[in-house]
């Protein structure tokens, strides 16, 4: 192999074997997660030391228009990505064998650009690591397969199972229920396995062909790499199998939504200890100070977790989602969940976040609002017991209010970069204008000839 290729990781190498690379995908995720960059030749990609793209990415909406920059509109200067290849893996989807590589966005004096959603997570890890902690985390990803949708206007539908019948709802955790789409779980498995990804479990969820898939606990950093690539590898796998699979939060009416729920805790670097968790496992200061920091700030933070008109649909009682902040242990109707575990994997699950948040901003959200209780010693409100869905709502209600707390939240600004927050800003505000200007068909229905 060439000296670039003695650089990857071993899942690479294997699925190399002895042939020629003859693509690799220079990558990186933009401020809706969406895979940005280019594809060349791997002979062309081993000649260069870094590549470009013009800043300008990150002001791109979901929609493909371009945001107010809120910085310099006259200019577009390009920025260098420089190839982290830890992340090198194969797209084992593809006809040729082809690599993709996330790459890290720098300005041409060598800094990393604020406003790149994978460096502002990687700001907030280093400041754990300045007060000697390590934050871990372990999320789930919850999707749905549908039959596809090739006209908007029409209501998404559950996929054929191999019964000849569609997916069915309120089958969770049945066994039956996932072998109905079998062959697309296979491959998933089968791409996670040539990309070197780990599975920790499939299961089959509350909605009509919705799934979970369970990650391992590790490096908050690793895993949005692995969100990134999972995100991708499972739409591949559905289409080889004439079926789409969707991570909007609220793709089906009637049907539960899709979470991205965050499991965390904080240990030190020195001893190697949950620092939520005392001697004989008695629940520490700063166990429920990082809950009371999350009590203050989630509510801004919703604009991250939540990023489009539809998140809001999933915010609904009796679907499993969060409508407060409320904590309790084993909770699943309260916005922060402690699971079951032993003193040493004590966490915090943070429930709020959707399936459609791009994964490193809805960790880099979590570990922000956990560090600033760390940090001010913010206490948490009593633990919450009983069914959370009969309290207030305390968290904003559409895309507009939360992008108003975001801006408000001046804390959870400096922590998350400023600059990230006016391009973030200008990005989602640019889009809920562009949502504000569509006729939906309720609106048709019940007002064109009654109003």
């Amino acid at each position: 192999m060439s000296k670039w290729t003695d650089q990857l990781p071993e899942a690479a190498r294997d699925y190399i074997g002895h042939r020629r690379v003859d693509e690799v995908e220079c990558i990186i995720g933009d401020i809706a997660g969406v895979a940005r960059g280019k594809a060349m030749p791997a002979a062309k990609f081993a000649k260069q030391t870094n590549y470009f793209l013009p800043n300008s990415i990150f002001l791109q909406t979901i929609t493909g228009e371009w945001a107010d920059n809120p910085f310099d509109a006259f200019t577009e200067p390009d920025m260098i990505l420089e190839p982290d290849w830890s992340t090198a893996t194969a797209a084992p989807w593809t006809a040729d064998t082809t690599l993709q590589v996330i790459h890290d966005a720098k300005d041409q004096q060598g800094n990393p650009i604020p406003f790149s959603p994978r460096n502002v997570l990687r700001r907030i890890v280093d400041l754990y690591a300045a007060q000697g902690w390590r934050p871990v985390v372990a999320p789930e990803m919850e999707f749905f397969l549908t039959a596809r949708n090739i006209d908007p206007n029409m209501p998404v539908i559950p996929p054929m199972g191999r019964s000849g019948r569609r997916a069915a709802g309120k089958q969770a955790y049945s066994l039956s229920a996932v072998d109905e789409y079998g062959k697309v779980i296979d491959d998933i498995y089968d791409f996670a396995e040539a990309q070197g990804l780990e599975i920790d479990g499939i299961l089959q969820e509350g909605g009509a062909g919705q799934i979970e898939l369970n990650l391992a606990h590790g490096d908050p950093v690793r895993l949005a790499d692995d969100v990134f690539f999972f995100k991708r590898l499972i739409r591949e796998a559905a289409l080889r199998h004439d079926c789409f699979a969707t991570f909007m939060a609220k793709p089906i009416a009637g049907e539960p939504g899709s979470a991205m729920h965050i499991h965390t805790s904080v240990v030190d670097i020195e001893t190697k200890k949950n620092i939520f968790a005392g001697p004989k496992g008695v629940e520490t200061e700063a166990f429920l100070t990082f809950i009371g920091g999350m009590q203050k700030h989630l509510g801004a933070a919703v604009a991250l977790f939540a990023p489009y008109v539809n998140s809001y649909r999933r915010y609904v009682p009796d679907f499993a989602a969060p409508i407060n902040l409320e904590w309790g242990r084993d909770n699943r109707t309260t916005g922060l969940r402690i699971p079951i575990s032993s003193s040493a994997a004590r966490r915090v699950e943070n429930r709020l976040p959707g399936m459609d948040c791009n994964p490193y901003l809805g960790i880099a959200s979590t570990l922000a609002c956990g560090y600033l209780g760390l940090m001010n010693k913010t206490q948490a409100r009593p633990e919450f017991s009983g069914s959370a869905y009969i309290d207030n709502e305390d968290i904003p209600a559409n895309l507009g209010d939360a992008l108003d707390l975001l801006e408000e939240d001046t804390a959870l600004q400096e922590v998350m970069g400023v600059d990230f927050c006016k391009v973030y800003d200008s990005v989602k505000r640019n889009e809920y204008k562009e949502f504000l200007q569509v006729i939906s068909p309720w609106e048709r229905e019940h007002l064109l000839l009654n109003v």
